[in-house]
């Protein structure tokens, strides 16, 4: 199976038990919807640019925190909080891999106030016959990358993702339902310590 065979095969049945819309949603309800999402938690399948296929929990609480714990054999922790993304290997002994989370696709969706209006920012809005799709990027640094977000409506829902990054590479996560609203624990998001010796 190819890894757009994948792709497609995860997308479709994510929205097969949704109902077809006639039009493709506004950017103001999709900005609204984001920023009205505090928490939230629930399954994802994550399609690798190498075709690998990891599956997991994932956990936001906007602004700035998500993580994403992948299930066995991967084993790897990603956090985003205090303005970085950390990458731990469980494996592994040596520090996590840390990036500046602004320089990342991921920061459009984490942003305190999402404003999908704000010039340049939107490079794509599209309804594929069964969700909207956005394309976004930092209009500032257009070179960090870009995310393509797919939401169904009625209500608005985010069910998918796909970040290329600035290296060119692609990933991406289908959400399973998420249960958004309850309380999640600030320390879900703690950067990992490194470890002494």
């Amino acid at each position: 199976m190819t890894l757009w065979t994948r792709i497609a095969a995860i997308s479709v049945a994510v929205v097969t038990a949704q109902a077809a819309w006639a039009d493709k949603l506004p950017l103001n309800a999709i900005s609204s919807y984001l920023n009205d999402l505090r928490t939230a938690q629930g399954t994802f399948t994550q399609v690798n640019d190498d075709g690998t296929v990891d599956t997991g929990n994932i956990y936001i609480k906007r602004p700035g925190k998500m993580r994403f714990e992948y299930n066995a054999p991967n084993e790897t922790l990603m956090i985003a909080s205090a303005n970085a993304v950390y990458i731990v290997d469980s494996k592994s002994n040596q520090p996590p891999e840390t990036y500046p989370l602004r320089r990342t696709p991921l920061s459009l969706i984490l942003a305190r106030n999402v404003n999908l209006g704000q010039a340049n920012m939107v490079v794509g809005h599209d309804f594929d016959g069964t969700a909207t799709v956005v394309t976004a990027q930092d209009p500032e640094h257009p070179e960090y990358g870009n995310i393509e977000m797919k939401f169904t409506g009625n209500p608005v829902q985010l069910r998918q993702w796909v970040v290329n990054d600035s290296g060119g590479g692609q990933t991406t996560v289908v959400l399973g339902e998420l249960q958004t609203g309850g309380s999640l624990s600030n320390r879900l998001f703690d950067a990992p310590r490194r470890t002494s010796d």
